[in-house]
């Protein structure tokens, strides 16, 4: 192996150093199936979705915590009813000893059910520190969003990493899946020019049916073009095939400068699942370091 083939390898393995991985509250059964093919203390985020209720989120981030990993539970700001279902789950992590890490995110729902319209708004009450919580994650989208123009989304970053300063509370940035390595790699570098130095997780799609990444890429705005999707390793002509992001994460490793990206982790969203995923990585690392 030459050195330049050295020094990606090496780079691409270190980027799977302390990955995340996500699930539901639905998922605990595949979690448990999971556990000895995910490494101990790896971070979960647990989502929070509408059809969901604050046992079942409870319960999740409990298990995840009994399992021997790092639960981050999601705050969904436009569905939390009111500011009591907010403390009541803030309250019941907190008992729970799951409070440490959350992420919270301004959620799916064109219109608020309660008070808070956007994530900064649940920053700014206050009430996450109050209950515990020492470390927030928030969102980034390198190639935009569906609903949301690109300045606002640079103000909301802007925003966002101000409160957590003001409020004493670290933070990190998970990024929105994607195929292509360009676009997320020239938005991490605008990060750091804006001088946001917060820790960035790129999301990326474990493998899954290309049938599936291709409907969540088309439901979240991710660019799916022709030469995008080659790139990264989808066939066209075998949409019922499986895709991996061995190539996106290689890409990563050979785009990434440290100097003008800072440090980079992943972020896995397990849409094929968290054992597949898992073990995927685990191969990935494998096979890059023979």
């Amino acid at each position: 192996m030459n050195p330049a083939s050295t020094v990606r390898t090496a780079v691409s393995t270190s980027l799977l150093d302390d990955f995340s991985l996500e699930m539901t509250g639905k998922d605990v059964p595949k979690l448990e199936e999971a556990r000895d093919s995910i490494p101990q203390g790896t971070r979960i985020n647990v989502t929070f979705l509408g059809n969901e209720d604050l046992s079942m989120r409870l319960d999740a981030a409990r298990a995840v915590k009994r399992l021997g990993f790092v639960p981050v539970p999601h705050i969904s700001a436009r569905r939390l009813g009111s500011r009591d279902d907010f403390e009541r789950f803030l309250a019941g992590l907190h008992a729970d000893g799951t409070s440490d890490n959350v992420f919270v995110v301004g959620g799916d729902p064109a219109h608020p059910e309660g008070p808070y319209a956007d994530s900064l708004s649940l920053i700014d009450t206050g009430l996450l520190q109050e209950h515990g919580v020492r470390h927030v994650g928030i969102s980034g989208y390198p190639e935009g969003h569906p609903a949301i123009d690109g300045t606002a989304l640079w103000s909301a970053l802007r925003d966002k990493h101000t409160a957590l300063t003001a409020h004493s509370l670290e933070g990190g940035v998970i990024t929105q899946f994607g195929f292509d390595v360009d676009p997320v790699l020239t938005w991490v570098a605008e990060v750091r020019r804006r001088g946001i130095g917060l820790p960035i997780r790129i999301g990326v799609p474990g493998p899954a049916g290309a049938r599936r990444l291709m409907a969540y890429a088309a439901r979240f705005g991710v660019g799916t073009s022709a030469s995008v999707v080659r790139k990264y390793g989808f066939s066209l002509t075998n949409l019922m095939g499986t895709a991996g992001p061995d190539r996106f994460l290689r890409d990563l490793a050979a785009g990434h400068d440290p100097a003008r990206h800072g440090e980079l982790k992943i972020h896995f969203y397990t849409f094929g699942g968290l054992r597949a995923t898992s073990e995927w990585a685990a191969r990935f690392r494998e096979e890059s370091l023979a």
